[in-house]
C-alpha cells in the first residue's frame, strides 16, 4: 500500500490495480472500505474496456478474443515506478499474457498527485504496437455514504436534462427512461438501482459533487475525459459509485467489432493518450 499525504489529506493507494482504498480528510473517510460481503472494491480502474461486452468477445483483424466486465487491469500487481510524499506513479506494461486476449503492446500509468484537499488521477497509455489501439479506460469510485445514499444530491454546473439508458444484462439499450429534467441538482434514491447502473449518453457538464443534503459534507469530481457518466450503487448499501468513463457497454446489437464499438479510443502506434480525473474534498 502506497500512501500520501499533506496536512490536509491522507491517500492509500494499492498497488493491486493502482486501486484507490482512502481519502481519509477531516477525520472523515471519503471512499468505500470494500466489504467483500457487499462490494468487494473501493475504486477500481477499468481497462482495456468499460463495462462488459456481448458474450463477453470481441472481434479484431478477425480473430476472436475475450474480455471480463470491465477488463482486467484491476487485478493485477502494477508495478510502483516512482513515489514520494504527494506523488506516486504505478505501470502496468503488456505481456504475453495480456496478449491472448488484448492483442496489443502498450505501457499504462497511472498517476496520482495530492494538491492541498485535491487528487489528481491520471491516465497515461502508451501504444507500443505497429498498429492502431483500441481501448476504453475509466474510473469506478465508490464514496462512502454511511447515512444512506438517499441523504445525498448529485450537483452539476449546469442544469442537464437526463436519460438513463436501459440495460440488459450487462448491455447497454438505446431505449431510456427519464431520470432528471432541467435541473442541475440529481436526488439519489436507491429505486434507481434496482437492475444496475444508471448509464447517461451525452451529459454536458464536465464535473459533478456529491454532497448530503443534511451535513453539507461534499465531494467534487471533475472528468474532462469522459464521454459517458454512470452511477452505481447495491441497493442499501452505504456508498455510491461515480464513474466517468472513456467508453460504454457493449449495446445489445453490437457486432463484436472492437473497431466500431461505441465509446472505443483509437490510438495509433507509438502514441499516447492521457486523460485526468479530479477529486476534491469540499471543507
Amino acid at each position: 500500500m502506497i500512501t500520501l499525504q499533506n496536512d490536509k489529506m491522507i491517500v492509500k493507494i494499492s498497488e493491486i490495480g493502482a486501486e484507490l482504498k482512502s481519502i481519509l480528510c477531516g477525520g472523515i473517510e471519503y471512499i468505500w472500505e470494500g466489504k467483500k460481503e457487499i462490494w468487494g472494491s473501493s475504486a477500481p480502474m477499468m481497462f482495456p474496456i468499460c463495462g462488459g461486452l456481448k458474450d463477453n468477445k470481441y472481434i479484431f483483424e478477425g480473430k476472436e478474443y475475450t474480455l471480463p466486465k470491465h477488463g482486467y487491469c484491476r487485478s493485477l500487481p502494477f508495478d510502483v515506478e516512482s513515489a514520494d510524499e504527494h506523488s506516486a506513479v504505478f505501470l502496468h506494461t503488456s505481456s504475453e499474457e495480456t496478449k491472448k486476449s488484448f492483442p496489443f503492446e502498450y505501457e499504462l500509468r497511472v498517476i496520482f498527485t495530492l494538491n492541498n484537499t485535491s487528487l489528481n488521477i491520471e491516465y497515461e497509455v502508451n501504444n507500443l504496437s505497429e498498429k492502431t489501439m483500441y481501448f476504453s479506460i475509466g474510473s469506478h469510485e465508490g464514496y462512502y455514504t454511511p447515512e444512506g445514499i438517499e441523504d445525498y444530491d448529485v450537483i452539476f454546473p449546469q442544469n442537464e436534462t437526463l436519460n438513463a439508458s436501459v440495460l440488459y444484462g450487462a448491455l447497454v439499450s438505446n431505449q431510456s427512461l427519464p431520470i432528471l429534467k432541467d435541473s442541475n441538482v440529481l436526488p439519489l434514491y436507491d429505486k434507481y438501482f434496482t437492475i444496475d447502473a444508471l448509464v447517461f449518453r451525452g451529459l454536458k457538464s464536465r464535473s459533478a459533487t456529491l454532497r448530503n443534503r443534511k451535513t453539507g459534507k461534499a465531494v467534487k469530481i471533475d472528468f474532462p475525459y469522459a464521454t459517458h457518466f454512470l452511477l452505481w450503487h447495491k441497493p442499501n448499501a452505504p456508498f455510491i459509485c461515480i464513474e466517468p468513463w472513456a467508453g460504454v457497454q457493449d449495446t445489445v446489437d453490437s457486432n463484436y467489432d472492437i473497431t466500431v464499438k461505441e465509446g472505443i479510443i483509437s490510438l495509433g502506434a507509438d502514441e499516447e493518450y492521457n486523460a485526468t480525473h479530479t477529486i476534491t474534498i469540499i471543507e
